[in-house]
């Protein structure tokens, strides 16, 4: 899968994600009136829904119903705050996702382990890996060197519109 750079300013000390990037999510990967549940910590998702008019559930990850909804989009921090485990999670998210619907998956840069179980517990339930994104203070330039101040990974992870029977999403 390809990786896709975002130049976003990194995230305030105990948020999920800055401002721009919850514009980028919501603008990216929903249209006007759909459905978020936002799972992220802090604000800046709910002003992204809020000012692209987006519908939102704003829940915490361990309530025990999102809506019987289906949601376009579902964004969360990683690791979980809660009891369930990734596979539970992403089971209860791939239920509450429309076909074709997408996962967001925000976690701090750094372990080049951590991304690769997630894919992997996403898949198990049934969720297929659509694309990396990093998030870095400042863009790439064309033509020139940059060493990227990366500081999050975004999974995007998305609900098959098409049912095969199995587990691959």
């Amino acid at each position: 899968m390809p990786i896709t750079v975002w130049p976003i300013p990194a995230p305030a000390g105990g948020e999920t994600m800055s401002n721009a990037m919850g514009v980028r999510l919501v603008h990216n990967l929903t249209h006007p009136s759909d459905l978020v549940i936002d799972l992220a910590v802090g604000p800046q998702l709910a002003r992204a829904v809020i000012a692209a008019h987006r519908r939102s559930h704003l829940d915490a990850p361990r309530q025990l119903g999102w809506g019987r909804e289906p949601a376009t989009l579902i964004v969360t921090g990683w690791p979980l705050d809660d009891a369930m485990s990734p596979g539970e999670f992403f089971a209860r998210c791939r239920a509450g996702l429309v076909p074709g619907g997408c996962v967001a998956v925000l976690l701090p840069h750094g372990d080049l382990v951590l991304p690769v179980d997630i894919v992997i517990a996403a898949k198990r339930a049934g969720l297929a890996y659509l694309q990396h994104v990093v998030a870095a203070d400042r863009p790439p330039r064309p033509g020139q060197r940059t060493q990227l101040d990366i500081h999050t990974d975004v999974l995007i992870l998305t609900r098959s519109t098409t049912e095969t029977g199995g587990a691959n999403g």
